[in-house]
């Protein structure tokens, strides 16, 4: 979907999301891009089946000729051929069919995975914020697992039954058609009964995959906050309720398999009151010399067919149940509808110099009240902006929504003149660069995190960024230097690393605008000169908005915002700031202090003239 327009891309997502709560036209989807290879499997099948019904007829053809005698030899070797070929035959069809099964089923697999993360991947926050990761992806997983499972069952364990069945019923008509009709309406009633039985459990399946996803998100839950666990010490704690979700999943699996089990005894009982009933009906055939030997092996051995076929087909059905019913619960989840989808005639941000412009923004987050009321702020290009006030006055909502992660109630957000919702998400962010509080980092080497940034970049650029943000020393003391693998979220290195690594990033984007969160929050004060030194040549010639609590960061900025309440409350130079009563210069006396010596704009100020 890399070249496709964004109407293609949007009409291929709901495309998808319409299968939300049609499982089977999910799974159909993806058969259909490999027809031929299914097509061969199930020729494959019908033909291996085809061949062991015949085989039960060369059989009664081969007894019928033993029975005339030794005076004939040339129908015995003739009949003993066509019994070894049909069982040949048989033998290596399954083969064939086996073989593109193992390439096919698990391309549709690989087919369905990726579409799922493409389509995962384009919902907005609000979809992740209300989901457990390990939850969502284990769902891909059951996913494409009860899809595997499904092809299997249906191609070895339902279409062989059906097929075996289906031609066993004709040719016990030739033999005797009051058999063959009494044989098809058991058969009939049984398997309809069955699978009545088998949709009644299909809550119970249901319930069973709804646990098991819990498991699994729960699972990855606590190993991701492990270091959370351990330093409040609920390991134990955490044990316990790790069992008691387990616990929850087995006695939903136990309640799904006794269900099967109980359907599986039932139609083991019938299967052999019936299968008793069909041989006494052959021998007294027999006994009044209606039918001849072969007559009642073939009769026999086809009417073991439709009833074991019956049960087979029985069985396998509420196995696909279950694994559909697991399959139908994760497509509900991954498919729900994009909250944020871009427009059909979205076009590409043209960055002209960075202006950025909140025009009468209101927003609120889901079942909360406004944040955002009529919301305005402008900035010319390559101004330096700092965002502070206290927690809750919408600082971070402001850096959320200029990056679209959100979709506002009213007023308009423009880049350079540009609305960001009528442009492309992804050239929106192509155009901004980002330096989080809480910096995440993949489980990538040192380097592939840097280039993250700009993964065209040669290792040059990559390694000229990390100098420059005043990273390399330590990477190059590592073992592996850039190639070191920085663990889950960067947890082998330490906050100021990660910062650091977060910045060289930043550097290596070269986005016209850059946003700043914090972004010398986890530095001591050697390391944040360092940093700041490194964040002073970034900023140039870009438009910067930043969030800050160390007043000391936003020295050199040109603007500081004083918010409160989602409003603007005060706006000026940090020189004009600390002159006039206000939320400034009342932070500049908590974290300084009365007497102390303090950099604004280049100039020493004693901070007892400030308050």
């Amino acid at each position: 979907m890399e070249h496709s327009t964004v109407a293609q891309r949007n009409a291929q997502n709901a495309k998808l999301a319409s299968y939300a709560h049609r499982p089977l036209a999910f799974l159909f989807r993806f058969i259909r891009r490999h027809p031929l290879a299914h097509a061969i499997v199930l020729c494959s099948v019908i033909a291996a089946v085809g061949c062991a019904l015949g085989s039960q007829y060369a059989i009664k053809h081969l007894i019928d000729v033993l029975g005339e005698g030794r005076h004939h030899p040339g129908p015995l070797w003739g009949a003993f051929a066509i019994l070894v070929g049909l069982i040949g035959a048989d033998n290596l069809l399954w083969r064939v069919g086996g073989w593109f099964a193992a390439h096919t089923f698990v391309a549709v697999t690989g087919d369905l995975r990726r579409d799922l993360f493409q389509y995962l991947s384009g919902h907005s926050p609000t979809y992740y914020a209300e989901k457990q990761p390990g939850m969502l992806a284990s769902r891909i997983t059951a996913t494409s697992n009860a899809v595997y499972t499904a092809e299997n069952t249906t191609a070895w364990n339902v279409l062989p039954p059906c097929i075996a069945v289906l031609g066993a019923i004709v040719m016990i008509i030739v033999v005797n058609p009051l058999m063959a009709a009494g044989l098809m309406l058991c058969s009939a009633i049984l398997s309809v009964v069955l699978y009545k039985l088998a949709g009644r459990g299909s809550a119970r399946h249901h319930h069973f995959a709804t646990k098991a996803a819990s498991v699994d998100g729960e699972l990855v839950d606590v190993i991701s906050n492990m270091g959370l666990v351990r330093a409040f010490g609920m390991t134990f704690r955490e044990q316990q309720r790790f069992g008691a979700t387990v616990k929850a999943e087995m006695e939903a699996r136990q309640q799904s398999l006794l269900y099967l089990e109980k359907l599986r005894l039932l139609h083991a009982v019938i299967t052999a009151l019936l299968s008793a009933g069909l041989l006494g009906w052959a021998l007294w055939l027999w006994d009044h010399g209606k039918a001849t030997s072969g007559d009642i092996v073939l009769v026999s051995s086809l009417g073991f067919t439709i009833l074991h076929g019956t049960r087979d087909l029985a069985v396998a059905l509420v196995d696909v149940t279950q694994h559909v019913a697991r399959l139908a619960e994760a497509v509900r989840t991954l498919l729900e509808p994009h909250g944020m989808p871009d427009r059909n005639d979205a076009a590409e941000l043209v960055p002209q110099g960075g202006r950025v412009d909140f025009e009468g923004v209101t927003f609120a987050y889901p079942h909360r009240r406004p944040i955002l009321d009529h919301f305005d702020l402008h900035i010319e290009p390559g101004q330096r902006v700092g965002l502070i006030g206290k927690s809750g006055a919408g600082k971070s909502t402001v850096l959320a929504l200029l990056q679209r992660f959100y979709e506002t109630q009213g007023g308009a957000i423009r880049i350079d003149g540009q609305d960001i919702a009528s442009i492309t998400q992804d050239s929106l962010r192509h155009a901004i660069a980002l330096v989080p509080q809480d910096i995440s980092l993949f489980h990538r080497t040192v380097y592939e995190n840097i280039a993250y940034g700009r993964p065209e970049a040669t290792r040059e650029e990559v390694v000229a960024a990390a100098r420059e943000a005043r990273c390399a020393d330590f990477i190059e003391a590592m073992p592996e230097g850039f190639d070191t693998i920085v663990g889950d979220r960067g947890v082998k290195l330490s906050g100021g690393q990660r910062q650091r690594i977060a910045i060289a990033r930043a550097i290596l984007k070269n986005a016209p605008i850059l946003l700043l969160d914090e972004a010398t929050s986890a530095l001591d004060s050697a390391s944040e000169e360092a940093i700041q030194k490194a964040l002073d040549r970034l900023m140039v010639g870009r438009t910067v908005i930043a969030i800050a609590h160390r007043l000391s960061t936003l020295n050199n900025f040109d603007r500081i915002i004083v918010m409160s309440s989602g409003k603007v409350i005060d706006d000026g130079s940090p020189e004009e700031l600390r002159t006039r009563p206000g939320l400034y210069r009342d932070l500049l006396a908590k974290q300084y202090g009365k007497g102390t010596t303090l950099h604004i704009g280049g100039k020493k100020v004693d901070e007892q003239h400030v308050v």
